[in-house]
């Protein structure tokens, strides 16, 4: 009789999948969030296992740096030449000699294997005391699969492998999953019994089922409610078709929990990504990593979060942004550009084709449009001009920017680092600043404007200028000529308006 809570789980992701025709182990292919066997673990998770046990074979070096860091608890059993599936199962269990209990042995390539549907396998197997029980689906098309074939009194007679089949048994649409729970004492005694006389040459796990029946023993059938969770993956055709099954269970998951998917044909959310009720996502929008979308925060379409915070009531338009935090009711895009350690405090704006990195926007700052910020601190209801770069790159070193709270940069400005502008300061258009700006003071390192007159006629004859010029001359022939009272100093420095006007000038150009 099995111990119902002495459970071990077995992993085979030894495979190479040549039908993938990639350098990755097939199992190492990510999907939504996971890779394949990520997925699998994830599925086995409820089961509580003293032992999980993956079995290793076809990039075992890969697949061992990968279970280090998403499942550090379970031990890699190598299976150096793959001889089947009851071969790497006899592996496993010859690796674990202390193993007792219920034995769950699953294919690392079914990733939409729900954890539910693992649990009520198990626990159907342990209630009836049964030696073996098997996963089993109904399917549209069997074709390839191997067929569950039942007595009269629909009990388990066999498993039958498509190329055995009879015709009778290839009419049949229930199929074996490939998903078992085992008595670890009964299936030791079998698995020593398996033989590969057979046309791979190797030892089928499946041929247990056969022993157990002819000697009695007890074996179930466990039907899954859902066949979509036992489908595998081959080629990288099928690996497409799982992504759309389950961004389609994950769509309807978020949707029926409160979220508002304007689009789900062409929105791809990661199964490990977190939502929060009335969070808009619009067309084309992908959500991936560790991201979380905020109540009431609209993002896309046309939006890429890869491990991104975006706050309550925040938009993103048009934009991508990695490792980044986007505060409540902050907005981004279009075309902006978030790079890690990019942090956006409420009510703050990055606009469109802005690139932040490494940065700090206060509370109601803004940066709105076509600039470069890097490695910088900005104060809160600060104000950035357009098409203003944070030079923080000496060629060797990076170096920090702080701008202060409610400081004024015109636009077209250099800030080149380590600099400060303090508190209030105003920045004059087209400068580069390379020392710092006290707080309420101008800095402004523009050279006068020179006119040189008659350039155009006599460097440029001939030309729709040269003619476009004589013909404004022509007009303005007996003209006053203008008269300004500004003093030499203003003219050089540059007024309010020369800077980027009043505040509330200002705003207009930058915004």
């Amino acid at each position: 009789m099995s111990e119902p809570h002495s459970r071990t789980v077995v992993v085979l992701a030894a495979g190479e999948g040549k039908r993938m025709k990639s350098s990755l182990p097939k199992v190492l292919h990510p999907l939504l969030g996971r890779t394949l066997v990520g997925h699998v673990l994830t599925a086995a998770g409820p089961l509580t296992a003293a032992r999980t046990l993956v079995v290793v074979g076809h990039g075992a070096d890969q697949v061992r740096d990968h279970l280090a860091a998403i499942a550090p608890e379970a031990t890699a059993v190598l299976q150096a030449e793959q001889l089947g599936t009851g071969h790497a199962v006899r592996i496993a269990l010859e690796a674990a000699p202390e193993v007792t209990g219920t034995v769950v042995v699953l294919n690392g390539d079914v990733p939409l294997l729900r954890p539910e549907t693992v649990a009520e396998l198990v626990a159907a197997h342990e209630s009836e005391g049964a030696a073996a029980t098997v996963l089993a689906a109904e399917v549209p098309d069997p074709t390839g699969l191997g067929r569950i074939v039942r007595d009269g009194a629909g009990r388990l007679e066999q498993i039958v492998e498509q190329r055995d089949a009879t015709p009778v048994q290839l009419a049949v649409r229930e199929i074996n999953a490939g998903i078992y729970a085992f008595d670890a004492a009964r299936l030791r005694d079998v698995l020593g019994k398996l033989s590969t006389d057979n046309d791979q040459g190797e030892e089928y796990l499946t041929d247990v089922f056969k022993m157990l029946v002819s000697a009695g023993e007890p074996v179930g059938v466990h039907l899954a409610g859902d066949h979509t969770e036992t489908l595998g993956c081959n080629d990288r055709v099928e690996l497409a078709a799982l992504r759309r099954l389950l961004r389609d269970r994950v769509n309807e998951r978020w949707m029926r929990a409160g979220v508002s998917l304007l689009d789900p044909e062409t929105t791809w959310i990661d199964v490990t990504v977190a939502l929060d009720r009335d969070a808009v996502v619009d067309q084309n929008t992908q959500l991936r990593g560790g991201s979380v979308v905020g109540s009431g925060a609209v993002v896309g379409p046309d939006v890429t979060l890869i491990d991104t915070v975006v706050g309550p009531g925040a938009t993103i338009l048009r934009s991508h942004a990695v490792g980044a935090e986007v505060g409540p009711d902050a907005s981004v895009g279009p075309y902006a550009y978030l790079r890690p350690d990019a942090r956006l405090a409420e009510r703050s704006k990055v606009g469109t084709f802005v690139e932040v990195k490494n940065s700090e926007l206060g509370a109601g700052a803004k940066v709105p449009h076509l600039s470069y910020v890097g490695d910088a601190t900005i104060g809160a209801r600060a104000n950035i001009g357009a098409a203003t770069i944070f030079v923080n790159y000496d060629g060797v070193n990076k170096h920090r920017t702080v701008v202060g709270e409610a400081a004024f940069v015109g636009c077209d400005t250099s800030l080149i680092a380590p600099v400060e502008v303090g508190a209030g300061a105003y920045v004059a258009a087209g400068s580069a600043i390379s020392n710092d700006v006290p707080p309420g003071a101008l800095g402004v390192t523009r050279a006068p404007q020179r006119n040189v007159e008659g350039w155009v006629a006599r460097k440029r004859p001939d030309t729709a200028s040269a003619a476009a010029a004589e013909r404004a001359q022509r007009g303005t022939q007996g003209a006053p000529a203008p008269t300004s009272s500004a003093s030499e100093g203003e003219a050089i420095h540059g007024t309010a308006a020369s800077v980027g006007g009043t505040p509330g000038a200002g705003d207009t150009a930058t915004e």
